[in-house]
C-alpha cells in the first residue's frame, strides 16, 4: 500500500507539472492564446511591408488591442481576396486590412466595434479638371477589386463597365494612373492622401465628394460566432478612453482622430 501511495503521488505531481507547461507560465499565470491574423499588406499607411516586416496603422492598433485583451498574434500577409475565404473556413482567427463594415459582410462575418472613420476619395493628376464624382463620367477609373470603391463605381457606371479598371491592390491601380492608363483612382482617403503627400514628385492631388461617397468605418473581422470579438471590443474601448488609440492615430496621420463620430458609430453598432 505504501508503494502504491508514493507512485500515486508521483503521478499526480507529474500530471500537475504537465498542466503547468501547457496552460500556465512559471508564476502560475495563464499564457496568452496566439491568434492567426490575416492582412493584405499592400495598403500603406494601414498595412504594408517594410522589408520583411508587416507594419502600419492597422497593425499597431491590433497589436495594442491584443496586448490589452491578453492575446498574442501571428500576422500573415495573405492578399485581399483570400481574407474572406480563409476566415470563413476557420483557417484564421481574425483579419485586419482596412475592412469596411457593410451590411453584406455582417451577414457572413462578425466585426469588432468600428476603429477607423474613412471615406472614398478621388486621386488625379494635379492638372486634372475632375472635381467631383460627376466629373468621372466618360473617364477611366482605376480601383482595387472587391472594395467599397469598386462597388460605388459600379453603382455610378454600371456593373463591369469598360471604364472601370479593377486591380488586385491599390498600388497597381495607382501605377495605372501614373502611366496614363487611367484618369483617376478611387480609393479610401487614408491610402491616397498618404500616397499623394509622400510622393510630391508624382504631382497628384486628392478631391472628395461627400454627396457621392458616404462615410465608412473599418472593423476587425472574425468568423461568425467568434469568442474573441467581445475581448477585442472591450480592449478597443479601453484604448480609446486611455488615449492609446489617439497616440497611434497621431503617429500615422499627424492629427487627432474624430473620436466623437467614432464613438457615436460604436454605440450604434452595439
Amino acid at each position: 500500500m505504501k508503494k502504491l501511495t508514493l507512485l500515486s503521488m508521483l503521478f499526480v505531481l507529474l500530471f500537475l507539472a504537465a498542466c503547468g507547461t501547457s496552460g500556465t507560465s512559471g508564476d502560475g499565470e495563464e499564457e496568452s492564446k496566439e491568434l492567426k491574423v490575416m492582412t493584405d499588406a499592400a495598403y500603406a499607411p494601414f498595412e504594408y511591408m517594410d522589408g520583411d516586416k508587416i507594419v502600419g496603422f492597422d497593425i499597431d492598433v491590433i497589436k495594442a488591442v491584443a496586448e490589452e485583451a491578453g492575446y498574442k498574434l501571428n500576422i500573415v500577409h495573405t492578399g485581399w481576396d483570400p481574407i474572406f475565404v480563409e476566415l470563413k473556413s476557420g483557417s484564421y482567427d481574425v483579419a485586419i486590412s482596412s475592412i469596411s463594415i457593410t451590411p453584406e459582410r455582417l451577414k457572413e462575418y462578425d466585426f469588432t466595434l468600428p476603429y477607423f472613420l474613412s471615406t472614398n476619395k478621388i486621386m488625379i493628376p494635379e492638372d486634372s479638371d475632375i472635381a467631383s464624382a460627376d466629373d468621372l463620367s466618360g473617364k477611366v477609373v482605376a480601383v482595387q477589386g472587391g472594395t467599397t470603391a469598386h462597388e460605388v463605381m459600379e453603382k455610378l457606371f454600371g456593373e463591369k463597365h469598360k471604364d472601370i479598371k479593377s486591380f488586385d491592390n491599390n498600388n497597381l491601380a495607382i501605377m495605372e494612373l501614373e502611366k496614363g492608363g487611367a484618369d483617376a483612382v478611387v480609393a479610401d482617403n487614408g491610402v491616397i492622401e498618404y500616397y499623394s503627400a509622400s510622393n510630391p514628385d508624382k504631382k497628384l492631388k486628392v478631391v472628395g465628394d461627400k454627396d457621392t461617397f458616404d462615410a465608412e468605418f473599418y472593423g476587425m473581422m472574425f468568423p461568425k460566432g467568434s469568442k474573441v470579438k467581445a475581448d477585442f471590443d472591450a480592449a478597443l474601448e479601453k484604448l480609446i478612453e486611455n488615449g492609446t488609440y489617439t497616440d497611434i492615430y497621431k503617429e500615422w496621420f499627424g492629427e487627432d482622430p474624430d473620436l466623437e463620430t467614432l464613438k457615436a458609430e460604436q454605440e450604434e453598432s452595439k
